[in-house]
């Protein structure tokens, strides 16, 4: 009797639900009973829809098949959906017309007809498996199972689906990294390729990193990461927390060479608090700078750079070129190359001149005579200050730290010379002009 009522059903066409009635009953289809968000045809009993009917019997005696597919693969599919927009770049499965792939074609627990109720990724990663997506630290959308949120699931015009083109897809989530206008931008950046430095879906280091500080950035600043391993001397801010970005912005700033702040302000952001560390302790510039009239000219500038390297350098304190760190230090070839690289590079050469300084008992060059002495040839700091002094040309007034002890200057200019007064000698003058017998006590 059953029978019979399916069969006249089938001949006379479909009715409201009365198909689906017939073809769900205890001996068959009872699965289509318990489709927790049923395909609209089988909701609306509109098997016909979909099936056709081949043969008389149902079931069908001795095997094959009662119905078949009105058409099959996509063809099926697009007799009700529209045709999905077209893209450069096509999910395989939609390319081969295999919609069952990725939906169920009764109905399924999610939305959509997906196998799956709410992650996505469940589904996904039945292809697209791998390592990429079980790192530790997971996106976002990738842990909450949402891949939709970034991938079109049929076609895109961008790689790998995306929904819109990378840094614009990025920026649609993390507002806060839309750049202000004339800002400086980091080259990833500017190319619009976030993934440069982030995975898209997990990685083994926070923010999603590609690989840890600094090793990231050298991978594409090479030649600093040449400089900085091999230096003997290396910045310690590139040991401490942020690495890299204790000094530079990751994606865009304000400032040249994406600092934080502007040179010196960032520099005396470290530099310029009292340092407690027994071991290599950091001066505090900040106090040095109070109250003196002259700025050293990279200074004036706001350029430490001009003298520190910033990363690593071979010599101490970070200079960019070869400086004594003693105190006494007899002028050789390259030993103040440093310094010469801007002053007169003749400054120390000869022991007379009347052209490369205007320090000189008449000819006499008395840098010469102060730094290259075989004995206790002085360093540029036993009279002049490095970063700022309230005397011209940087003189140390307050004199340079010896031991517990500082040698004070005590410095007297002349129109045409000077006279000064250390604790390394008595007074003693000079003047260009009309120059003094230095030898004249010894005479007596």
């Amino acid at each position: 009797m059953a029978f019979f009522l399916l069969v006249q059903v089938l001949i006379l066409g479909p009715g409201a639900g009365t198909v689906l009635a017939s073809c769900v009953t205890a001996a068959c289809h009872q699965d289509m009973a318990r489709i927790a968000r049923p395909h609209a045809p089988v909701a609306e009993g509109e098997c016909l829809e979909c099936h056709q009917r081949q043969a008389a019997d149902h079931p069908r005696k001795g095997g094959g098949r009662s119905f078949v597919l009105v058409a099959t693969g996509a063809a099926l599919c697009a007799n009700c959906h529209d045709l999905l927009p077209a893209g450069k770049v096509v999910h395989e499965p939609v390319a081969e017309g295999d919609c069952l792939s990725c939906h169920q074609a009764h109905g399924g627990t999610g939305e959509f007809l997906l196998a799956v109720k709410d992650d996505q990724a469940s589904l996904c990663l039945e292809c697209h498996e791998g390592d990429d997506f079980s790192r530790e630290y997971v996106h976002g959308p990738v842990g909450s199972g949402a891949c939709t949120q970034c991938h079109d699931p049929h076609a895109a015009d961008q790689p790998a689906l995306l929904r819109q083109p990378s840094r614009r897809l990025c920026l649609s989530c993390h507002q806060e990294l839309e750049p202000a206008p004339g800002a400086v931008l980091h080259q990833p950046f500017t190319a619009k390729k976030c993934t440069a430095c982030h995975a898209p879906h997990s990685a083994a280091q926070s923010r999603l990193l590609r690989e840890e500080y600094p090793g990231l950035c050298f991978s594409c600043h090479q030649q600093v990461g040449r400089e900085y391993k091999k230096a003997k001397e290396k910045h310690l801010a590139l040991y401490k927390d942020e690495r890299c970005g204790n000094c530079h912005a990751v994606h865009f700033s304000p400032q040249p060479g994406l600092l934080l702040e502007k040179e010196m302000d960032l520099c005396l952001g470290c530099h310029g608090k009292d340092d407690t560390r027994k071991s290599k302790p950091l001066k505090n510039i900040k106090t040095e700078l109070e109250g003196k009239k002259h700025l050293h000219g990279p200074l004036a500038e706001g350029s430490c750079s001009a003298c520190h390297r910033p990363h690593g350098s071979d010599y101490f304190r970070l200079l960019s070129g070869s400086y004594p760190a003693s105190f006494y230090a007899p002028y050789h070839q390259g030993t103040y190359d440093f310094c010469l690289s801007c002053h007169e590079p003749n400054l120390l050469r000869f022991p007379d001149t009347t052209i490369y300084t205007a320090f000189r008992n008449g000819k006499q060059n008395l840098h010469y005579l102060h730094v290259v002495n075989r004995r206790k040839g002085r360093s540029c700091r036993a009279c002049h200050q490095p970063h700022a002094g309230s005397g011209v040309k940087l003189i140390n007034e307050e004199g340079a730290p010896f031991g517990d002890w500082k040698i004070p200057l005590r410095l007297v200019l002349t129109p045409t010379g000077g006279s000064c007064a250390p604790g390394c000698h008595s007074r003693k003058s000079y003047d260009r002009k009309n120059p003094l017998d230095y030898n004249h006590d010894r005479k007596k």
